[in-house]
């Protein structure tokens, strides 16, 4: 029954994964060719480092302000809105070819694509129940990682000087607004609601927001470090690519055991699971690159293969406490959070890898998981101890309370979490 239900939901969003996966396969092909077409105009790895920089800041903003364009026109038209635009700056990035206008181009595509992450993730968790948002949600990461390590394969369709794999990556993003456009399921139904701070997300789910930011910390490290690690550890770049792709490609492959899982465990419980193993993985990265380097790559595929399981985990766990009038804001919110993690994460990690070395990367997504670990133990120990449960109902003899002292009391108990239920807020003991 719980297959079948997975099933339905799938269905419905379809068209929606359909048209993310092809804008994730572009966006593979896209930022690889950019690194490499930069290095090949013979800009600086700092200047390469900036621009790709410069689409985590565009992602950041894009995580303030485009769930307006999202409220204002719907979420089938905001879609297609990004879309359109990756196309055109997928052509210009080859017409324009300098630092200053690829890192304005790159704030554009940042943004547009966390507005189309903020379209696809508030669709699917307003479709998909608390009961089996982690299922689909590890299918919706799962497409996510297959078209980004499946982006890399189309390098080897032309040549990084010319102005072909510019014009396939803008025609891959056109292609990617025609199933969104054609779908025959209804987009969500919006709810216009008060605006949400970052401290409300906090109060609703400090864990998932811990999660997000410590996945934005390291993703973004690895992503645009990892090569440069690989690179320094085998001296080759074909060798450097397989490292980085094996890494990549393992990223979808526990995300539907733990995905399914977490709907059954408890989502607390598994990520901080997860924590744990990311930080095992980092240090065995470290022993590995020294003492037995035959077996880093399939390190590099254990750690991936959990490191990228955290963010849809997370993502789960906070979309389980807040009703559907709040997925955009909510997704945006974590767009924010993921994206002033990308931004420090690189910064950090590139200042250490100068003083002590490229071991820097994973002696600092050890640290990082493991912060997260002690986080996520912490939470479980103190809502064991100090949070109660909501109780069931039990008839009690009238105190014979006036009723305007009545509505005060009442008003005065209803203290609950902005956006959240009774039962959404018992739900978090449960999955926390």
């Amino acid at each position: 029954m719980g297959h079948r239900a997975v099933f339905t939901v799938f269905r419905s969003v379809f068209s929606l994964l359909l048209s993310f996966g092809l804008l994730l396969l572009a966006n593979g092909l896209f930022n690889s060719l950019l690194a490499l077409r930069a290095s090949q105009e013979g800009m600086s790895s700092t200047h390469v480092g900036m621009i790709m920089s410069s689409h985590f800041v565009g992602m950041l903003i894009g995580g303030l302000y485009a769930g307006r364009v999202v409220a204002g026109v719907g979420h089938i038209r905001a879609f297609a809105a990004f879309a359109s635009s990756l196309s055109v700056a997928a052509l210009m990035h080859a017409i324009f070819v300098d630092l200053v206008p690829w890192m304005s181009l790159r704030l554009v595509t940042g943004f547009c694509t966390a507005g189309m992450i903020m379209v696809t993730e508030s669709w699917i968790n307003e479709r998909s129940g608390s009961k089996y948002r982690g299922s689909v949600l590890a299918i919706y990461m799962m497409i996510n990682y297959l078209g980004s390590g499946s982006g890399q394969l189309l390098l080897k369709l032309g040549d990084i000087g010319e102005f072909h794999l510019f014009s396939l990556a803008s025609i891959i993003f056109s292609l990617a607004l025609l199933p969104v456009l054609l779908t025959r399921h209804s987009a969500p139904i919006l709810e216009r609601g008060s605006r949400l701070s970052i401290i409300a997300v906090v109060r609703l789910g400090p864990l998932a927001v811990a999660g997000i930011f410590t996945a934005g910390l390291i993703n973004a490290s690895i992503n645009t470090l990892a090569p440069v690690y690989a690179m320094d550890m085998y001296g080759s770049a074909s060798q450097a690519a397989n490292f980085t792709a094996v890494m990549l490609v393992s990223g979808f492959v526990l995300q539907w055991p733990l995905g399914r899982l977490s709907d059954v465990v408890g989502r607390g419980v598994l990520i901080a699971l997860v924590a744990i193993m990311i930080a095992a993985c980092s240090l065995g990265m470290v022993f590995s690159a020294n003492y037995m380097p035959q077996w880093i790559l399939a390190m590099a595929f254990v750690y991936g293969a959990f490191l990228y399981t955290l963010y849809s985990l997370c993502s789960a766990l906070i979309n389980d406490v807040i009703d559907a009038s709040m997925r955009v804001r909510v997704a945006g919110a974590a767009l924010i959070i993921y994206g002033v993690g990308a931004i420090i994460g690189p910064l950090v990690v590139g200042l250490l890898t100068d003083m002590i070395g490229h071991q820097a990367l994973f002696l600092f997504s050890f640290a990082a998981s493991s912060a997260l670990a002690a986080f996520a133990i912490y939470r479980r120990i103190y809502q064991a101890i100090f949070v109660k449960p909501v109780q069931p109902f039990v008839p009690v003899p009238s105190q014979q309370l006036p009723s305007d002292e009545l509505y005060l009391a009442t008003q005065d108990d209803q203290e609950t979490l902005p956006g959240a239920t009774t039962e959404d807020n018992q739900g978090v003991l449960d999955r926390s």
